[in-house]
């Protein structure tokens, strides 16, 4: 399956070289998506030298795989955070996300970025009667949160009747995301920030402040890690639940569906949008979400297309994608300075392209010494058992069924000569286990199943063809080459004879 979500299909492409050489900067910052992309951009302007590494392209990572909707409120509900943390912390989490939203704008404007920004509306309804209760709580959180949300009655066409009213909330926005990063980074580059692209970085040496990828190294002054889970090991790493979510695009008639972020809640919890991009128009529908390496992904493509199909009557997706997201168990992200003396990022949940923002302005002013009002808040070294306690508790949970399953009753194996092609498993060969993947041209990859971070056992990902694991969501491609961290090292492959 082609996993080009329609927003790196339709962006143009970057190309910066691969690092090659030992260099020095004052920031050195993996990841290139829109936290590292942005925080470059910050920084260079405020006269701080800096490189920046990208395993792939510049946003092709989470940034290229979302939503493309930027908002003040959180996805899974401001509410939690008042409730958790109260109406103080909730309005600077809101008001930090604005002002995000508005440094956007505001870049679009002065860069002339050609990304597709606009304001509009935000709409969050309940699909089933059950789902109603939640909706006038979010209205009451939002109120609480300091955001000017109102109700409306019914929704624009094609929607069909919610039960009860719908939570709107006026002067969000959307854009097309990986255009913007983009963008960004030509921006970046030609105000001195060295990028570098397909330049994976496989250690960190927080003693000597060196980052190295398999042709160069950089030293630096601050190592900053915007690869939305930390590359190695981090204690947040324990404190986040890891969740893959599908996407999937098609052409419509241009103007056939209403401008707004439609979050629909109930049985089907989808977000649905529309995208113009020069003469042509998508319909944008994201869901099916669920921890990585823990359901068929195929399965959840499929139940995505049926529930697009269902509710909105569009033709048969063009594109289809998926992207993982990371949850920090209190519901606040981490940013900032942790125990390994690294700036990191990360705990967006399925917010980050705002969040993204905010930790670029929040780290470029630490490293600057410049107060932050809302470092305080979100500081990545912070430790909140009893706020976290219910995500903490359900993360471990995660992790230890994962173990049990793989170590203790051993998961099913096939023989290796069943492996058909096009198909993966857990095949036995001489009595080792190995996942193994024969490409549809007959073309064998065998890997080691351990991952490489915690030595949790991976699985299989149908649809981005992909070993994923389910402790801490290190991603692997057939070959065992990391595609996603934190893990920083590839499965070992097997080369084996006759085969």
């Amino acid at each position: 399956m082609n996993t080009t979500s329609v927003w790196r299909a339709t962006a143009p492409k970057t190309a910066f070289p691969i690092l090659q050489e030992e260099a020095t900067a004052d920031v050195v910052i993996v990841g290139g998506g829109i936290t590292g992309i942005t925080l470059a951009l910050n920084l260079v302007e405020q006269g701080t030298s800096v490189i920046l590494l990208e395993a792939r392209d510049v946003g092709c990572g989470s940034t290229g795989n979302s939503t493309g909707n930027l908002y003040e409120t959180i996805s899974s509900g401001i509410r939690t955070i008042v409730d958790r943390w109260g109406e103080d912390v909730a309005h600077a989490v809101s008001t930090a996300r604005r002002k995000a939203v508005e440094q956007i704008e505001q870049r679009v404007r002065q860069f002339n970025i050609p990304c597709e920004f606009r304001r509009c509306a935000l709409y969050r309804y309940a699909t089933s009667a059950s789902a109603q209760t939640s909706i006038e709580n979010e209205y009451q959180g939002s109120l609480k949160a300091g955001l000017r949300a109102h109700f409306e009655k019914t929704l624009p066409a094609p929607f069909e009747q919610p039960h009860g009213p719908v939570l709107v909330l006026n002067n969000q926005a959307q854009f097309q995301p990986q255009a913007y990063v983009e963008g960004l980074a030509r921006e970046a580059a030609n105000r001195g920030c060295r990028i570098f692209e397909n330049s994976i970085v496989l250690g960190v040496d927080t003693d000597q402040h060196v980052v190295s990828t398999a042709n160069g190294k950089v030293k630096a002054r601050e190592i900053v890690l915007a690869t939305h889970s930390p590359i190695g090991m981090h204690l947040v790493q324990a404190e986040m639940t890891v969740n893959r979510e599908y996407g999937l695009a098609t052409r419509i008639p241009r103007g056939s569906f209403p401008e707004g972020i439609f979050w629909g809640s109930g049985v089907e919890r989808l977000s649905v949008r529309s995208l113009d991009v020069d003469n042509e128009s998508f319909f944008v529908c994201v869901g099916e979400e669920h921890k990585t390496g823990q359901q068929d992904t195929s399965i959840s493509m499929d139940r995505l297309e049926s529930a697009a199909h269902a509710n909105f009557k569009v033709p048969e997706a063009e594109f289809r994608w998926s992207a993982q997201n990371y949850s920090a168990a209190d519901g606040l992200p981490y940013i900032g300075r942790d125990a390994t003396g690294c700036f990191i990022a990360t705990g967006f949940a399925t917010d980050g392209l705002t969040y993204g923002t905010v930790a670029a302005s929040l780290i470029a002013d630490q490293i600057a010494g410049r107060d932050n009002v809302f470092a305080p808040i979100v500081k990545a070294s912070r430790f909140s058992p009893l706020k976290g306690a219910k995500g903490l508790a359900e993360e471990n949970v995660t992790v230890l069924k994962s173990l049990v399953k793989d170590y203790v009753t051993d998961r099913e194996s096939i023989p290796l000569s069943q492996l058909m092609p096009g198909k993966a498993a857990m095949v036995k060969f001489e009595d080792v286990s190995l996942a193994a993947y024969r490409d549809p041209d007959g073309a064998l990859f065998a890997v080691s199943p351990v991952c490489t971070h915690m030595k949790c056992k991976v699985h299989w990902n149908a649809v981005e063809s992909s070993w994923d694991c389910p402790c801490h969501g290190s991603r692997f491609a057939p070959d065992g080459t990391v595609i996603e961290g934190p893990a920083t090292e590839p499965l070992y492959r097997h080369f084996l004879p006759g085969h």
